[in-house]
């Protein structure tokens, strides 16, 4: 009977509100491009303030402080109540976010791997020591310190947190950082699969790598892909969003992002992102600022090349006999040049106009490693 309460009150968080629409329907009737953010925004322009460029993006994953959450425990690995003044601020967030873009998606990062300092206890035996006894660095540049995955006692405080926030009714699902396969792992999804209930999302970043260990347990990968530099790492990228598409759970929210190499107009590294998204998903895109900058991680620009326009996809994308990739959407054609070929061409049965040129014809030409949006009328 206890067993069956706890149940009931882990899936109220996912019963929607009068004017919200379920996770599955934000996910599958939105319209297209899909941008996401991952922690840190778009850089703030004029005429948009920073919770309109928020919303502009369609899936959102933070600290959950960063909405707002609070609570009164000395350390936030251990927090497990939230103050009834940290969850209004961050439910009403939410419901802002989602008056601006109502299929926006927003996801809870759970720390489990890696911390700063006073995340928990400094004493606490879940840090993970060396030899002599000394805090394990985990994440040099923030200066994060490791904690002990293998811990079952600590795995099972990962879990309890992740229900806990879930259970505010601020978020859709959970995102988890720096992920691998191997057992710990694979102990640790289960535990926090079966806390936070079937409902809520979990999104995990396994970089360009696949995760058949633990893929049912997880709704998407976060593709942070920072090897992009030649063709064999644009096919790895491919070949490993292709496969978390047909692999995962339902609903789906797989999310690629790659990285500048010069600066923030590398126009045809976004294009490239983009397109390869969008012709061999229905997941989410960003491209985004390297790690390496002094700058918080992540930052971006909003590109025009972003706006809807697309609609919904009428087919799935298909590789043509060039190399390229190309689909269809109901307010367009997609078309994605994949690295170390040659220019291609598009030939539509009406003229539509190109997003990365303006120009509007019925054939239009992408070079390598570059993609395309057309759009009709």
């Amino acid at each position: 009977m206890i067993l069956r309460v706890v149940q009931a009150v882990v899936l109220t968080a996912f019963v929607a509100s009068a004017d919200e629409a379920s996770i599955s329907e934000r996910v599958s009737s939105r319209t297209f491009p899909s941008v996401f953010q991952a922690w840190n925004g778009a850089t703030t322009s004029a005429g948009a303030d920073a919770t309109t460029l928020q919303a502009m993006h369609d899936l959102v994953f933070v600290n959950p402080s960063m909405v707002g959450l609070r609570s009164e425990a000395a350390f936030e690995g251990t927090a497990f109540d939230f103050t009834a003044a940290g969850i209004a601020r961050a439910k009403a967030r939410r419901a802002e976010l989602l008056r601006k873009n109502p299929h926006l998606i927003l996801l809870a990062e759970i720390r489990y791997r890696d911390a700063p300092k006073g995340f928990i206890p400094e004493e606490a035996a879940w840090w993970k020591r060396d030899a002599k006894n000394q805090f394990v660095v985990g994440w040099a540049e923030g200066g994060y310190r490791l904690l002990d995955v293998a811990q079952a006692d600590w795995q099972a405080q990962v879990a309890r947190r992740a229900k806990a926030v879930i259970q505010t009714g601020v978020f859709d699902g959970i995102m988890l950082d720096w992920w691998e396969e191997d057992e710990a792992r694979l102990s640790l999804i289960r535990q926090i699969r079966e806390a936070i209930g079937k409902e809520a999302l979990v999104l995990v970043n396994s970089n360009d790598h696949k995760i058949p260990l633990t893929a049912e347990y997880v709704n998407g990968l976060y593709m942070e892909c920072y090897r992009t530099r030649g063709p064999e790492d644009w096919r790895r990228i491919s070949d490993t969003l292709r496969w978390a598409e047909s692999r995962l759970r339902t609903p789906r929210i797989n999310c690629l992002e790659s990285w500048f190499h010069q600066s923030r107009r590398d126009s045809n590294l976004m294009r490239a992102v983009t397109t390869l998204s969008l012709t061999q998903s229905d997941g989410y895109c960003l491209f985004a600022d390297p790690n390496d900058l002094p700058t918080p991680d992540h930052l971006h620009d909003w590109y025009s090349f972003w706006d809807k326009g697309l609609g919904r996809p009428t087919k799935p994308g298909v590789r043509r006999a060039d190399g390229a990739w190309e689909r269809t959407f109901s307010g367009g054609t997609v078309l994605y040049n994949p690295a170390g070929g040659s220019n291609v061409t598009v030939r539509l049965d009406a003229p539509q106009r190109s997003r990365a040129t303006g120009r509007t014809s019925t054939e239009h030409t992408v070079g390598p490693n570059d993609g395309d949006i057309f759009l009709k009328n």
